[in-house]
């Protein structure tokens, strides 16, 4: 089969890769469309030792598999789960000790023709949403894990740095909580898809220092990461939404002497993000600015990698 192969920070369309076959427990998916992500991104650049198939943000058609899946289209939950280590006793396995990640850790991701999961992790896609706006399952999903963590009510104020493809999609689900939500970035162009949708926004200087309850960091450096900290109130919550590939540099006795509380947030809950997109409540169509056949996967990720570009999808098969 096809795949798009990472290997010691370089890429390459392979053609000669052996079809997966599930092990028992598991699911083969045949690839229908599949999204490049900044962590796929990162991963070129080193931010983790990963060689394989890159790949995460899916869906797919069940080939092989349980009977009530077969030839439903699915999304999968990216972290195949051991079930029995301390993380899996607690019912927390995105933090399962011995966990294969797809695309990211010791398993082949969504950039080819087939990919296997466990079959717990999959999820039907309702007939009403498109195969390109369920594309975005996975990264709905990990902007609502926020929620999951911090509660988040209308009396709060909120800042989202960052206007880019996580930027867009964390404002538009943290909007839904009713907050007093300010979204900053750089781009005049992106922040104008965010207030046609009534969040307001602004530009690095908009942030009035120690005013926010909690921020939300989208940028992946240093400058997004001194802005949501400059913005936030003693005790204020700061998440950490990106995956960086360098280190990051910042002032830690501000953390102390305010008392922030600093989260690392990253994967989400895939059933309400399918069903935000089922009921319209969040908009991706706007997002995607390109599409490539797995064929031009070298292509797609030299557009990824274009300064101001939001999603590119990769169309596997039709």
């Amino acid at each position: 089969m096809k795949g798009i192969w990472l290997e010691n920070n370089q890429l390459q369309l392979r053609t000669d890769i052996p079809t997966p076959e599930p092990a028992p427990g598991e699911a083969l998916v045949r690839v229908l469309s599949a999204g490049i992500c900044n962590t796929d991104l990162e991963l070129l650049r080193g931010y983790y030792p990963y060689n394989g198939i890159l790949g995460h943000e899916f869906v797919g058609v069940v080939v092989k598999g349980p009977e009530h899946l077969l030839n439903q289209r699915v999304v999968g939950e990216i972290n195949a789960a051991c079930g029995e280590c301390r993380f899996c006793r607690q019912g927390i396995p995105t933090h399962c000790e011995n966990r294969s990640v797809l695309g990211i850790v010791n398993r082949n991701g969504a950039f080819a023709d087939y990919l296997t999961l466990p079959v717990k992790n999959l999820h039907i896609v309702p007939d009403n949403v498109p195969t390109e706006v369920a594309t975005f399952t996975e990264p709905v999903a990990a902007a609502l894990e926020i929620q999951q963590q911090v509660t988040i009510t209308p009396d709060d104020k909120v800042l989202v740095v960052g206007d880019g493809k996580l930027g867009q999609l964390v404002a538009q689900t943290l909007a839904l909580t009713g907050c007093d939500l300010l979204v900053v970035g750089r781009h005049q162009e992106k922040l104008a898809n965010l207030e046609a949708r009534g969040i307001k926004t602004g530009f690095a200087e908009a942030v009035t220092d120690k005013t926010f309850d909690v921020s939300v960091e989208c940028t992946g450096n240093d400058s997004g990461f001194a802005i949501a900290l400059r913005g936030l109130r003693p005790r204020g919550t700061l998440v950490l939404k990106s995956t960086y590939a360098g280190n990051l540099c910042f002032d830690a006795s501000a953390l102390v002497v305010d008392e922030i509380t600093l989260i690392g947030s990253r994967c989400g809950p895939f059933a309400p993000a399918l069903e935000l997109l089922a009921q319209g409540k969040v908009d991706v169509k706007y997002l995607i600015q390109a599409h490539y056949p797995l064929a031009e996967g070298l292509a797609a990720f030299e557009k990824a990698q274009t300064k101001g570009v939001l999603k590119v999808l990769l169309d596997v098969s039709g």
